[in-house]
């Protein structure tokens, strides 16, 4: 009996030995299989055993420059940038500057006029003691007034990227705002239009008053316009107001295109963009296929797309200034909605789904003591905080 145990012992190892070397030789003959690599990848030639051998650079100039030089070298793998660009043949393009060129001024005269005015206040006495005892006040309407002249535009134009107004106003195109664009609602509180900041549908109730920095002689247009507003089509627009062949910057003497109607972001679609967009005319143009009625209250004929009305007069206007605000739904909508509009209001109403509890444990391990209170059944929950 024990002779019998022991051979068949003997045969169950052989056999599972026989088995398992027979794994061991297809997974060997799998990884044969397996292609070997396109070409070198990076940083295989240094032997990681032996550091010390490694030449180095002894400057950063010269780690610098053979960094830029590797960086600038093909290479036989694909990036991830490399990969969208061919799944997408707009991720990455290049967008089009649609607005007026830019004259970098001189640096080295900015640095003498600079270098200037330090001397002169070096020299200033009284400018001196205020700065020592604290009582220089800086004049902010200077500081304004230099924003605007030279690193203005830019921020402009990165706040408009932030918000996506180039982006649903004039696709895979921007301009750089060179014209300072000044919308006011209110003389007395200050309602004013900045870049992005928040104004309610009472403070826009009424057109606001435009200034601007125009030559004598000059044409322009104003575009206000909301690419969040239809309730129809997600790609379109509601015109606002439209004014066309300004002179100078009277925009009161200018031919209303399309009277200014008030904003009106229906009730629970939260903030909508409101956006100014100044054009500069090269002369006179015709508008007759953009007049709409006086007044107009049908949104059919509000219905508007920025990107086709540049696109039909683009030969003789160019934008050059910019200002938004943000909007959402108060007590006045529902009147604009009833009174001028003529219709029902929408109303769009968030949907929250249930809140999720996990199944209860019987014995809850590292749980709050409160934690039996979010199974606890009855209308009144006093669910705490988990």
């Amino acid at each position: 009996m024990a002779l019998r145990t022991v051979c068949a012992a003997a045969l169950r190892t052989g056999t599972d030995l026989g088995v398992n070397n027979a794994r061991t030789f297809v997974t060997t003959a799998f990884l044969c299989k397996r292609v070997p690599p396109l070409g070198p990848m990076p940083n295989e030639e240094i032997d990681v055993k032996n550091l010390a051998s490694v030449e180095k650079y002894r400057s950063y100039n010269r780690y610098f420059r053979q960094a830029a030089e590797a960086r600038n070298k093909d290479v036989w793998w694909k990036t991830y940038r490399s990969y969208g660009e061919n799944a997408d043949p707009e991720h990455g393009a290049e967008r089009v500057d649609i607005g007026l060129p830019y004259y970098q001024p001189c640096r080295t005269k900015e640095v003498r006029k600079r270098r200037q005015v330090m001397k002169e206040n070096k020299k200033n006495v009284e400018l001196e003691r205020a700065s020592r005892l604290r009582t220089f006040k800086i004049p902010l309407d200077q500081v304004q007034e230099t924003w605007e002249k030279t690193t203005g535009p830019f921020h402009v134009k990165r706040l408009a990227d932030h918000y996506g107004v180039f982006r649903d106003l004039f696709p895979m195109a921007y301009f750089l705002p060179q014209v300072t664009l000044k919308v006011c609602y209110s003389q007395d509180n200050g309602t004013h239009v900045h870049y992005g900041n928040q104004l309610t549908p009472t403070e826009a109730a009424t057109a606001p008053q435009i200034s601007f920095n125009a030559e004598e002689g000059s044409l322009w247009t104003l575009l206000l316009t909301c690419p969040d507003e239809h309730l129809q089509d997600n790609e379109a627009e509601y015109i606002h107001w439209l004014v066309g062949n300004i002179p100078g910057a009277a925009v009161q003497a200018g031919e209303e295109l399309c009277h200014y109607l008030p904003p009106f972001p229906a009730r629970g679609t939260g903030f909508h963009r409101y956006i100014y967009v100044l054009f500069k005319q090269n002369g006179p143009i015709n508008f007759q296929e953009d007049i709409r009625p006086s007044p107009c209250h049908s949104l059919v004929q509000r219905t508007f797309k920025t990107v086709d009305f540049y696109r039909k007069y683009q030969d003789n206007m160019t934008p050059v200034g910019l200002a938004f605000f943000q909007c959402q739904w108060d007590q006045s909508v529902t009147d604009t909605f009833h009174n001028t509009l003529n219709m029902r209001e929408p109303v769009f109403e968030f949907i929250r789904p249930p809140v999720y509890h996990p199944p209860q444990v019987k014995y809850p391990h590292r749980q709050p003591l409160r934690y039996l209170d979010r199974y606890r059944d009855g209308k009144e929950h006093t669910y705490g905080i988990y």
